[in-house]
């Protein structure tokens, strides 16, 4: 229970605004049970629930390959093929250790923008320190030839290893000039994040061979990283191309409140810790907390009072009821979020899948125009959402 003071806390962060905005009430599309193939009425029309494929062990990301195989991470430290059928292959081989200690493990992979004629994938995992007691987050990349990854070579690490289980990130991005976005988390050493000499809680932009580009927006300073390309993060755990600008979105994983929607821009602060819409989970507030806004940080795009725990996310492109859409994975709801946008404005917003009561870590496009979805549970699954047609 919580004191009047607390209360009070919480009041004024549902009610606040400032630059951002809360969503309109939630609706939620409702559904008996998981079925193969089952007709959900949501507040487009109805979409059908198909499951692809069933014991994964907390898998956290999805690539699609040119011949109709998925590539899935399983944070323990395996990477998998799951065939157009839903049968899991065994490990590729080649994927380095990993710190599979709480939040830690292997996380994101994409396929290099050159997959045809290169077949290199990049992928990122928490990389424990010499001692084995901290972690950061680390990118590697490599050859998929067969069953195995040969050629594999760490192109980033995060420095120096803060974490001991906690807020690694991580999402890939290729930005479609050349360069990949990394996004990571903090390690719950909050004050790192305002620290430019610290990698944590920042984006950071790399060449693909893990160079840094010239144009970092703080390459030449010696008093900061030439990787970074905005700090004052959290936890990024999502990340997209809007399809309509090509522009980089992020989604940050808040404390108790306050996870943001953001969209990057080259040197600029975006707050954490010192401007927060959350409080800690104690539901005391943030140490380092001044408020909700100051003069040099970035205010978020949007904002959620109530943490749904965001995760993956992904814009729906195809021809469909849902076209133009975000989907946003929630872990601590355990549903899936359908956010309408008015070009960079979020607006209304319907929860799907809440009647599974499944931790959603990853959401992805396919190629055919679905919305594929991951769980994040011992006996993971691969999801399929057809859309309801326009």
């Amino acid at each position: 229970m919580f004191g009047s003071t607390i209360l009070a806390t919480l009041a004024l962060l549902m009610a606040a605004s400032a630059s951002a905005f809360a969503a309109d009430p939630v609706a939620v599309a409702s559904i008996d049970s998981m079925a193969a193939g089952k007709s959900i009425n949501s507040e487009r029309g109805t979409f059908t629930l198909e499951t692809v494929a069933t014991g994964l062990v907390n898998p956290w990301s999805l690539a699609f390959l040119p011949d109709g195989r998925m590539l899935v991470t399983e944070r323990p430290g395996r990477l998998r093929y799951v065939s157009k059928s839903g049968e899991l292959s065994t490990p590729i081989s080649g994927v380095p250790a990993v710190f599979a200690t709480g939040q830690g493990g292997l996380l994101d992979v994409v396929l290099s923008p050159d997959f045809a004629t290169d077949s290199m994938i990049y992928w990122s995992y928490a990389e424990a320190a010499d001692d084995g007691e901290t972690a950061g987050t680390a990118v590697a990349r490599g050859r998929l030839q067969g069953s195995a990854l040969v050629d594999v070579k760490r192109i980033y690490q995060q420095q120096p290893k803060l974490s001991t289980g906690a807020h690694f990130g991580s999402r890939l991005v290729f930005d479609g000039k050349g360069h990949l976005f990394i996004t990571q988390g903090e390690n719950n050493q909050r004050p790192t994040s305002q620290e430019l000499g610290k990698l944590q809680g920042k984006l950071v932009r790399i060449n693909p061979d893990g160079s840094v580009p010239d144009d970092n927006p703080f390459v030449g300073r010696g008093d900061a990283r030439p990787e970074i390309f905005s700090y004052g993060h959290r936890n990024m755990q999502g990340a997209a191309l809007n399809p309509r600008t090509n522009v980089l979105w992020t989604s940050e994983h808040g404390p108790r409140g306050g996870d943001e929607l953001n969209i990057p821009q080259a040197g600029k602060n975006y707050g954490w810790p010192i401007i927060t819409y959350g409080i800690n989970y104690s539901g005391l507030k943030i140490p380092e907390a001044v408020g909700t806004s100051k003069e040099g940080m970035q205010q978020p795009l949007h904002y959620w009072a109530k943490s749904p725990g965001l995760s993956g996310m992904a814009f729906a492109t195809a021809k469909s009821a849902w076209q133009g859409n975000l989907f946003l994975g929630s872990l601590a709801e355990r549903n899936l979020i359908r956010l309408e946008l008015d070009g960079n404005m979020a607006g209304h917003e319907e929860r799907l899948l809440g009647d599974m009561a499944q931790r959603i870590r990853d959401v992805r496009e396919g190629p055919d125009g679905a919305i594929y979805v991951l769980t994040d549970e011992t006996d993971g699954q691969l999801l399929k959402l057809t859309p309801p047609q326009s």
